[in-house]
């Protein structure tokens, strides 16, 4: 819903005094184009859209009870506060910062390479730069520059194409299935490649992931084609509960692995590609060409120990508690006489997952915000029109981090009668 009020709560309608008389019309001269009314009715839009952000973050932020208080909704005081808090416990402040990834940089570095087992990690200053710079070099080691991986991976839906136009790769899809591919699928693919790339889990298709054995069997039948195998692991923290197995193992399978700083570990920025000691130094040069060889970037790098830290070992209550907070959710829709809904997956994968219900984005997002201002509960964030699924149906992401520990499947029921009553 848009808001119609200024900031003192004074509907913005014209007073009469300033409606222009027919005398006042303007001069050809002083009309406006269509493509100015155009841009003016875009700034005016724009500016509804920051202003309904606006409303939306400072609801999140005074509400007393959250699943997750997500870092990027802190003030810029706050995550400075934080980041000088927490990096006294993670390394030696009295150091030198580091200069073009030395000091904290590598110490990042082998902190990475040692949790997931590799020979060696980088890190790169965004996701995005880590993988082009993966598949980039696997594309040149194996003489096949066609990556097969799912439509909905990052790659294809969140970077505009980069694969193709920076790096000059080619990308085929063996499933449009909403899940990983099967062994199977990627025996029968009948186009030949060179990298298989894996996101785990896949975050568009509801944060879901194959079991432990499906996973083993995915990555056999790409050696069998002589393939090598990516993981991009943005999420990959979370992944060990589902699996039931440590992070060396699950990295163990690729040949390759990225991992994301900023989002499960609620860094600033940042990211890791790990692997071949001489993979990674063959990725120092393509990152230095890339524009990734940075000046400093401590600040990114003591956040991700932080998170490290604080989060990582956190994460298997998280997962755990997403699925009693799921099954309550459902519970919540049933007594609360939902027409229709659905739990994606059920039960979750990770502490991640996505809820599905048959109204307008808009309107469910308004509900969601009107809950938090009025009864300081915050339950659901933002929704979002269904690309697919069933028409007229809106999803959004569920994410339950430390906050989501306090509550219990009781709370999730009585805030989903709350939100439901806003529905009305």
């Amino acid at each position: 819903m848009a808001d119609t009020a200024d900031t003192d709560g004074q509907s913005q309608s014209a007073a009469p005094e300033d409606q222009a008389s027919p005398g006042d019309q303007a001069s050809p001269e002083d009309q406006t184009s269509p493509e100015d009314q155009e841009e003016q009715g875009n700034q005016e839009e724009g500016d509804q859209e920051d202003a309904q952000r606006l409303r939306r973050i400072n609801a999140w932020a005074a509400a007393e009870r959250v699943l997750i208080r997500a870092p990027m909704n802190l003030s810029l005081g706050e995550r400075l506060t934080a980041l000088a808090a927490g990096a006294g416990a993670v390394t030696d402040l009295d150091r030198p910062a580091d200069i073009y990834g030395d000091g904290v940089v590598a110490e990042l570095e082998e902190r990475i390479a040692g949790l997931l087992g590799t020979e060696a990690a980088a890190f790169f200053p965004t996701g995005t730069m880590a993988q082009q710079v993966a598949l980039r070099c696997w594309a040149g080691r194996t003489g096949n520059p066609t990556v097969a991986l799912h439509p909905l991976a990052h790659p294809e839906v969140h970077e505009r194409g980069a694969l193709g136009a920076v790096s000059g790769l080619r990308t085929v899809h063996p499933t449009s299935a909403p899940r990983l591919p099967t062994a199977q699928e990627i025996r029968d693919f009948e186009e030949p490649f060179g990298t298989l790339m894996l996101e785990l889990p896949l975050r568009d298709a509801g944060f879901v992931l194959p079991t432990w054995e499906e996973l083993q069997d995915v990555v056999a039948a790409a050696r069998e084609r002589d393939a090598v195998v990516h993981i991009d692991g943005a999420r990959l923290w979370e992944c060990a509960p589902h699996f039931g197995r440590e992070l060396p193992e699950i990295a163990a399978l690729a040949d390759s692995v990225y991992v994301s700083f900023y989002k499960t570990l609620g860094g600033l920025s940042g990211a890791a590609l790990a692997g071949p000691a001489s993979l990674i130094e063959e990725a120092r040069t393509w990152r230095h060409r890339y524009g990734g060889q940075l000046f400093q970037q401590f600040p990114a790098a003591l956040a991700a120990l932080i998170g490290l830290d604080q989060e990582l070992p956190q994460l298997p209550s998280y997962v755990a508690q997403a699925k009693v907070v799921a099954g309550a959710l459902a519970e919540g829709f049933s007594a609360a006489g939902a027409p229709w809904f659905r739990v994606h997956p059920e039960p979750p994968h990770t502490h991640q997952f996505q809820v599905w219900l048959p109204y307008g984005a808009d309107v469910l997002t308004e509900a969601a915000v009107r809950q938090a201002e009025e009864t300081g509960v915050s339950l659901f964030r933002k929704w979002y029109p269904a690309a697919a699924g069933p028409p007229g149906t809106s999803f959004t992401e569920m994410t339950v981090g430390r906050e989501g520990l306090q509550w219990t499947a009781d709370d999730v029921r009585d805030a989903v009668r709350e939100f439901m009553e806003r529905l009305v």
